[in-house]
């Protein structure tokens, strides 16, 4: 099978997987709440049930990520997390207690600890400036998920029937579900998934000449043969002038100093990529990498935004059965119209980010969500008017609050990958979803202690915003990605 087949397959499969992320979202918080006032469970125990979720993620990422980076392989890691999330449903499928269902989530969340190596896996196999597009699409695939999971609880809801000493019903099917739909893509990901070749197209000197080497006679673009004239000069031609070699890769240029020139040319970039790939954690410092400004205020608009959207998604469920008595049905045909929003706004923001920088695309953003924020602080916190009033400030709240989101969540994550080291980004993407992960942990938590203090909750995120927005007004020139820094140590090397 050739290079461009098994590239469109693996990414088919990540489409997948991140689909069934959303699909499982949006089958088990509809339900989640009222499956455990069943088993008895007090209302702190939904914060507890959907962070216990994102914990063992945050745990999961840096580790998965960090694996990832050494070994240079994402399938194993995938498969295996792919088990966790199996074992999870089966486990939310019992449901024989309160604490077994707090367990199956927290279980079930260290399968999501693999999309810091599949973020990894995407920056290194796309170019800096696709990155947005990819981004955005493999995160409309989840958005999808959301969209298709409401229909799944249509059908689910009807389940009333016994399997051996299990019941299922309305609020177990969606485990039973979720389980066999995880079995489907672990085959997926067995018979689609490769491993492939990182840096296709060459976009950093100290792998692209081995990895057009690997590529070059399965792709066969004409892009590629113009990246070919300038790579392939200093591995061909020994003779060249010692600068010229360093100019393409740095690294190198002392190796290739003290060696003999005529012989030693052609073999140091392999060696070099190996070693390269074997070790990427040589002289890197956690310091260095995560406690510079714009790596800053990006990871501050992952928490941010994070903990105010499960904030909010842990207060809809009882706010729309205190003051509208929704119930299953109304709740997923409510994440069902959020779903084709999203999705259309991921659309949009993939358009949007081919034309302006991803940066302009952060600050529409959190403009929108500061709208959203403020018009939730004085419309939600104390609904007024009588039941149609009441219900159109609700729609119009959570209509603001999806709007912003595929803005900041394609702008950061696109940003990050920039910013911070191509050859370790598995561990940064893992770090990135950790701090993710920390906010969907006490998001709901905070929420769920505070459902009857709107005021306070809804401020302490509207202050939270707003400090982020101002971060990122006062860090704007530096939300760009660090070319040109890369350019003049070039230059100081060659020189």
């Amino acid at each position: 099978m050739d290079y461009r087949r098994k590239k469109k397959l693996t990414y088919i499969t990540i489409g997948l997987m991140f689909l069934l992320s959303g699909v499982e979202y949006a089958v088990i918080l509809p339900t989640i709440w009222r499956y455990l006032q069943t088993l008895g469970a007090p209302p702190y125990f939904l914060g507890l049930a959907l962070s216990a979720f994102s914990l063992s993620g945050l745990l999961a990422g840096p580790l998965f990520g960090l694996w990832s980076d050494r070994t240079r392989t994402t399938k194993k890691i995938v498969l295996l997390a792919n088990l966790f999330e199996i074992v999870g449903n089966v486990m939310y499928f019992m449901g024989y207690s309160k604490w077994l269902l707090l367990s199956s989530r927290l279980v079930a969340g260290i399968g999501t600890g693999a999309g810091s190596s599949i973020f990894g896996f995407l920056t290194i196999t796309t170019a800096p400036e696709d990155r947005s597009t990819v981004f955005a699409a493999v995160m409309a695939c989840r958005q999808a998920g959301l969209l298709i999971g409401p229909a799944f609880n249509i059908f689910l809801r009807l389940c009333d029937f016994d399997l051996g000493p299990f019941v299922v019903n309305k609020y177990t099917a969606p485990g039973l579900f979720m389980c066999l739909l995880w079995i489907l893509v672990q085959v997926a990901v067995v018979f689609m998934y490769w491993d492939i070749p990182p840096l296709e197209k060459g976009e950093t000197r100290e792998s692209s000449v081995s990895g057009v080497r690997e590529v070059e006679g399965e792709r066969g673009p004409e892009e590629e043969e113009e990246e070919e004239e300038d790579e392939a000069k200093p591995l061909m031609a020994p003779h060249e002038l010692l600068g010229s070699y360093g100019s393409v890769v740095t690294p190198n240029a002392s190796v290739v100093s003290n060696g003999n020139l005529p012989h030693a040319s052609p073999p140091p970039s392999p060696p070099s990529s190996e070693s390269d790939d074997s070790s990427p954690f040589k002289n890197f410092s956690m310091s260095r990498e995560f406690l510079r400004e714009e790596v800053v205020v990006l990871l501050a608009a992952q928490f941010i935004t994070l903990f105010n959207q499960t904030a909010l998604e842990t207060m809809v469920t009882p706010l729309t059965q205190k003051y509208f008595n929704f119930g299953e049905l109304e709740n997923s045909i409510m994440y069902c119209i959020c779903g084709v929003e999203v999705i259309a706004g991921f659309l949009f923001v993939r358009w949007l980010s081919q034309r302006v920088a991803e940066r302009v695309v952060l600050a529409i953003g959190l403009i929108t969500c500061n709208i959203s924020c403020v018009w939730c602080l004085i419309f939600l916190a104390n609904p007024i008017g009588d039941f149609p009033w009441q219900l159109a400030e609700f729609i119009i709240g959570v209509f603001l609050q999806v709007l912003g989101l595929p803005f900041v969540a394609v702008a950061q994550i696109s940003l990050f990958s920039k910013v911070t080291a191509e050859r370790t980004q598995g561990f940064s993407q893992g770090v990135r979803r950790s701090v993710g992960g920390l906010a969907t942990i006490l998001g709901p938590l905070w929420a769920g202690g505070l459902t009857e203090n709107m005021y306070i909750m809804l401020g302490v995120m509207m202050a939270l915003l707003a400090l982020l927005t101002m971060m990122m007004f006062f860090s704007y020139d530096r939300l760009v990605e660090p070319a040109a820094v890369e350019h003049t140590d070039n230059d100081d090397d060659c020189g």
